[in-house]
């Protein structure tokens, strides 16, 4: 009796081990292929949910239905123009064929390494074949700040040529070049970015070097034609101060001379008047004038001054 429960728990288990290995779930952001002895069996499955398989037999392989990331080295490539520069670009693809994934590169690390040698090779020709300023630009738009009028002739005329594909075209020249090779190991290329452009190390130091010297260039005449307006502004403010400040005296003249002439009449009419004490007054304003502190008056008694001092005239 023990023995036969023991075979049916036994038999129980490998029932459920069975059973289990029998199934599988698709996940929704998976595709599945399955393999017996490495060979594939049937269709790959892309629609989530539950599904059977020959136990112990057939393998499942899981690959993922996302959007995934390329993100490539940088190269260093030489355009058309004999420009030395760094190019670093990045891509966007999926798995659109699972089974010829699963026989060509088997896993994503192995599609990564057969995307770093298209899309390299891919970028490096299209790049190669075009000048610098068509992978810098994207079109023949006028700059919002363009530079002056003076500065246009120092610039390198390749900087003024007219733009035939711009960087948006060459990006999908490398996109159609590499889209050729990709579907051939089940993969669909969604899209490529170059990410950053840069001269090598040498002509870098060299291209900033020049634009350091013209930067300092157009400061120097900027701060020449400064000083030119300073100087003016100066001289016009100087020539705008005298003539100020002669306005200014003239009128003050005016004022001082028409007093004097109102004091003139005022003396003259308080003489008519009175002539007496406009004489007694003057007298007076004198001795003010002559005479200060501590100071001993001598007159002669013919003076005039002396008239107004003697008891006489009291």
């Amino acid at each position: 009796m023990k023995f036969d429960k023991r075979a049916l728990g036994v038999i129980a288990a490998l029932l459920a081990i069975t059973l289990f290995s029998s199934t599988y779930v698709v996940n929704e952001w998976e595709q599945v292929v399955i393999t017996q002895f490495g060979e594939p069996k049937g269709e790959p499955k892309r629609e989530a949910g539950l599904y059977f398989r020959l136990p112990f037999v057939q393998d499942v392989n899981r690959f993922d239905r996302r959007v995934l990331i390329w993100d490539g080295k940088k190269n260093e490539i030489t355009t058309a123009d004999k420009r030395f520069i760094w190019v670093d670009t990045t891509a966007r693809w999926r798995i659109a064929d699972p089974l010829k994934f699963l026989q060509t590169v088997r896993t994503e690390i192995g599609a990564q390494g057969r995307l770093d040698g298209i899309l390299d090779s891919a970028t490096r020709d299209v790049i190669s074949a075009h000048d610098l300023i068509e992978v810098v630009r994207l079109s023949n738009r006028v700059l919002s700040i363009e530079p002056d009028a003076d500065d246009v002739g120092q610039l390198d005329d390749r900087a003024r040529d007219k733009i035939a594909n711009g960087r948006e075209k060459l990006v999908g020249q490398i996109k159609d070049q590499a889209s050729v090779l990709a579907p051939q190991y089940g993969i669909e290329l969604i899209d490529v970015r170059i990410k950053r452009i840069n001269y090598v190390e040498q002509v870098r130091r060299a291209v900033y070097k020049r634009m350091i010297s013209e930067r300092q260039r157009i400061a120097e005449r900027y701060r020449s034609i400064g000083e030119g307006k300073k100087a003016e502004i100066e001289g016009r403010r100087e020539r705008d101060e005298k003539r100020i400040t002669s306005e200014a005296y003239r009128k003050a003249q005016e004022i001082v001379a028409k007093a004097d002439a109102e004091a003139a009449q005022i003396f003259a009419d308080s003489y008519g008047a009175d002539p007496e004490f406009y004489s007694f007054y003057r007298t007076l304003e004198a001795y003010k004038k002559i005479v200060g502190a501590n100071h001993t008056l001598v007159v002669s008694p013919d003076s005039p001054l002396y008239r107004y001092l003697s008891s006489e005239s009291r």
